[in-house]
């Protein structure tokens, strides 16, 4: 892995990758957390069109791709990178995906319609140099970092240490494919026959890949890259009106489901503002809050009760599991 500035971690999370989608520029898609696979492939129901999924792994040293890698014509249409420097990869997963997407809804907006523009022609290792050189893509996914409290001396990681890494899973031309940054190319997964649903072919590949770890363990965590829920019922009322103008009458059942309607575009509302909030608290210092409050507590001699409370509390709590 090559340097290009410092990249951060960033948390699995929805609202930090929709934010982060927002911060690029990107308009029409936003992402939410898979949080079972157990119903199966009706799993994807509530949230088509789905355009791309974002998956996180325990990465496994030499493991091998189950398809072929693809290295021939098709990555002047795929726009595939490898990821040159670490802890790229979220940003490089998302990417890839918003690259890839052909979907009206997607409106890549001036700054990745740029980059897509001017790397395209380059060969997966330079477009790999091309995203970890982009000052407004670092600048994005930095700005998604929490808040570090202290600052430890930077160490490389040990063998007991686990490593997690995000790859990205999209439908391209009536096949599936699979991109991974660590990879020389894109991972050919088979095609979509005519009028098959491509969620239908990804879902049995990802159970495998789940299956791979010891039961009871959660190693990985999926994300679906979908239509901005908002926009959706705000054309799905805009289509009834339609239709109720042309008809000149409004129906029970159209009432009622531009009211429900109405309260989905409310909880996308409010769902927005708790991502925006979530991400106001990653960024902020709460040390000096803390700092001043054991002063307080400690002036007023309240702190070594509280400590002895809660020490008798967490006593109590093992207690009662060990009974049960």
């Amino acid at each position: 892995m090559e340097s290009a500035g410092d990249w951060c971690l960033i948390e699995s999370d929805p609202g930090v990758f929709t934010q982060l989608i927002k911060t690029f520029g990107v308009k029409g898609v936003q992402v939410e957390e898979m949080w079972s696979m157990d119903e199966g492939e009706g799993v994807f129901d509530n949230l088509r069109p789905v355009h791309g999924l974002i998956f996180l792994f325990k990465y496994l040293q030499h493991e091998e791709p189950p398809h072929p890698v693809v290295t021939d014509n098709r990555l002047e249409t795929i726009y595939f990178a490898k990821q040159v420097i670490n802890n790229a990869c979220a940003t490089q997963a998302v990417v890839s995906l918003l690259l890839n997407c052909s979907h009206p809804d997607v409106d890549l907006g001036p700054e990745l319609t740029k980059l897509k523009e001017f790397s395209m022609s380059f060969d997966p290792r330079m477009r790999g140099l091309t995203l970890s050189n982009s000052q407004t893509i670092r600048t994005a996914h930095n700005s998604m970092s929490n808040q570090t409290l202290f600052e430890f001396d930077q160490k490389a990681p040990t063998k007991e240490e686990d490593a997690y890494h995000f790859i990205g899973y999209i439908p391209i031309n009536g096949r599936l494919y699979e991109l991974d940054g660590l990879r020389e190319g894109p991972i050919d997964h088979g095609p979509i026959s005519p009028g098959q649903d491509w969620l239908n072919v990804v879902h049995p590949i990802i159970m495998k890949r789940i299956n791979v770890y010891t039961e009871g363990e959660i190693h990985f965590n999926l994300m679906a890259l979908i239509s901005d829920r908002k926009m959706l019922y705000e054309r799905q009322i805009q289509e009834l009106m339609r239709e109720t103008q042309i008809l000149g009458m409004e129906t029970d059942d159209t009432e009622k489901e531009i009211r429900r309607l109405r309260m989905l575009i409310e909880y996308e509302d409010a769902k927005m503002l708790r991502y925006q909030q979530e991400m106001a608290r990653r960024r902020h210092n709460y040390l000096p809050f803390i700092i001043t409050l054991l002063k307080i507590l400690a002036e007023e001699k309240k702190l070594l009760p509280l400590y002895e409370k809660a020490k008798e509390r967490a006593l109590k709590k093992g207690q009662k599991k060990v009974r049960v």
